[in-house]
């Protein structure tokens, strides 16, 4: 099964930027829809966006629309969420996921196959 390990974690100001990575273990990855989810403490994990195997059409929950751009690099076996105009409410582990069936429109966790560890997103006001 395919391995995800999440990367660019970090501590930033409100308004700042950063850019996060998702890296497969193996080519499996190029098949797979992938997503973002974040789970702050005391709360439940939720979607941040999704992106099919061919990178079109992306999707974002309304609380990141406009603010993130999830991408892909299938030839590195690499996603990507960049996040600008961070808020202290972005401030969660942020975890990536790959789906390997069912509608790429799924919202839910419980709907993805494999995940990453996750990375730590901590926005300071």
């Amino acid at each position: 099964q395919v391995q995800l390990v999440e990367s660019g974690g970090g501590l930033v100001q409100a308004g700042g930027s950063l850019r996060l990575a998702c890296a497969a273990s193996d080519n499996t990855f190029r098949r797979y829809n992938l997503g973002w989810f974040r789970q702050a403490p005391g709360k439940e994990r939720e979607f941040v966006a999704a992106i099919p195997w061919s990178s079109r059409p992306q999707y974002y929950s309304d609380s990141v629309k406009g603010r993130f751009t999830i991408s892909r690099d299938n030839a590195k076996n690499t996603a990507y969420l960049q996040m600008g105009s961070l808020r202290p409410e972005d401030t969660a582990v942020y975890y990536c996921a790959a789906l390997t069936r069912g509608p790429i429109t799924t919202m839910s966790p419980q709907q993805y196959d494999y995940w990453g560890q996750g990375t730590q997103v901590t926005v300071t006001s």
